[in-house]
């Protein structure tokens, strides 16, 4: 009788619901101890624990804030341990992890199959697989186009295998929505404010990885707009809508201000209203110092920062998918209908049920990190505390410049809100709640007065 093979047995260990923020943990944690090392920066010391896991945090968060200056503290090593954690924690634990999976042959589960749904926001099981496939390969395709864009720009600026790893870096980390960026002598992408060219390359490679894989691969296909599925249409109708209010607010707000538009000539000034409007809301990259932005600009860019990008996207926040539905619930409201309605679409109920949740636990964690500034971080003014909390959670980055000045409790809180808001309130809800039940029976209806 001839031999049979042995049986392949699928890996187990994926098939936990906590595998998503025990993923992201483990990816902290090793990037953190990697950061500590005396090679990872340029004063040959190991680096203060606090700055190294913060770092990996806001890189593995895809956030941005830093402590450092990421170009003139961290070595070449330092940054590209910081690069790894951003492509990975950017394409998501769970889909680098299926797809190492399906490069050695094992077969995906169903609860596998299912977390895989919940990190790729699909609607279905089925085709999971070549999804996954098809996100890992746009996603190398976008980088290494971006790269060669950014290196027939870089070449101006740098020489030899310093515009190469340029190029590289900030590739990945725009398309990522990370915010990280290792432009020398210069705070985040100020030096280029007049380079129009270069920052449209970062707008599209930001525009890019904020809409989410899937609407990018339903893009790919080639379809009319209105055959588009009901979530590709909210997600660009109300992109669009948010960057042109951005771009006009900002471009309103600050074309006066010395500190920001003021020196920028007419069309200057419109090109770097529309940068910061697509920046502010996912990514956290800035030609202006926005410690020096009148309050009315930052306080409206913290409700873009609150909204964030789509959902199963690079970006964070509440998600612009979420901020749809609760715009087309309460419009529907108003007309009187009782379903909510878009695109001669309805919304399911237990979706705008969740839309609403998701709010209003972002809108509770935020004011509860807010409330603990206020009686620990006495010396930064509210407006600011506020701006770099939202910051944190949305995964944005974007800073006022104070949360270096924050003490080590703060940090850690600022640390823990940036993954917290990676994850998603909900989902760290739903993990700390008792598994979904189905009623048996339902309670008799009585209504409560609104209004």
């Amino acid at each position: 009788m001839g031999k049979t093979s042995p049986r392949r047995h699928p890996v187990r260990f994926f098939s936990s619901p906590l595998v998503i923020p025990l993923g992201f943990g483990i990816l902290i944690v090793a990037g953190g101890v990697l950061l500590l090392l005396p090679i990872a920066n340029r004063t040959g010391q190991m680096t203060s624990p606090l700055v190294a896991f913060f770092t990996a945090t806001s890189a593995v968060t895809v956030t941005g804030l830093v402590l450092v200056n990421t170009a003139t503290y961290w070595s070449t090593f330092g940054q590209g341990v910081i690069f790894a954690l951003v492509a990975i924690g950017g394409l998501g634990f769970m889909t680098t992890a299926t797809f190492f999976l399906i490069l050695v042959g094992q077969r995906i589960t169903l609860p596998e199959r299912l977390l895989m749904r919940e990190s790729l926001t699909a609607d279905r099981l089925g085709g999971l697989v070549r999804l996954t496939r098809q996100v890992v390969f746009m996603s190398i395709l976008i980088y290494l186009v971006g790269m060669g864009l950014f290196f027939w720009r870089f070449q101006q600026y740098f020489k030899g295998s310093d515009a190469l790893w340029q190029s590289a870096f900030h590739a990945v980390s725009a398309f990522n929505n990370a915010g990280f960026d290792i432009v020398p002598q210069s705070a985040s992408l100020a030096v280029y404010g007049v380079d129009y060219i270069l920052l449209a390359i970062f707008a599209v490679l930001i525009i890019l990885g904020g809409i989410s894989y899937t609407v990018l691969v339903e893009l790919s296909r080639g379809r009319r707009f209105g055959r588009f599925s009901l979530d590709t249409k909210l997600v660009l109708v109300l992109s669009a809508v948010l960057w042109l209010l951005g771009t006009v607010v900002i471009f309103a707000s600050e074309y006066g201000n010395g500190g920001t538009l003021g020196p920028f000539s007419l069309g200057g000034k419109v090109f770097t209203a529309f940068f910061h409007s697509v920046s502010a809301r996912t990514a956290g990259f800035s030609t202006m110092e926005m410690g020096s932005a009148r309050d009315f600009t930052n306080l409206f860019v913290v409700g873009l920062m609150f909204i964030g990008g789509a959902a199963g996207s690079t970006a964070g926040g509440i998600k612009i998918n979420t901020f749809a539905v609760l715009l087309v619930a309460v419009y529907s409201s108003i007309r009187g209908r009782m379903e909510a309605e878009a695109f001669g679409r309805e919304i399911p109920h237990f979706q705008v049920h969740r839309a609403l949740a998701i709010a209003i636990l972002a809108f509770l964690l935020i004011g509860g990190v807010v409330l603990f500034f206020t009686l620990y971080e006495k010396d930064i003014p509210l407006p600011k505390l506020l701006f770099e909390t939202v910051s944190a959670f949305g995964t944005v980055g974007l800073s006022t410049g104070v949360t270096p000045q924050l003490s080590g409790v703060g940090k850690v809180v600022l640390l823990l809100t940036m993954f917290v808001g990676r994850l998603g309130p909900l989902t760290v809800a739903l993990m700390l709640a008792p598994g979904e039940k189905r009623e048996v029976y339902r309670f008799v209806q009585e209504r409560v007065k609104i209004g």
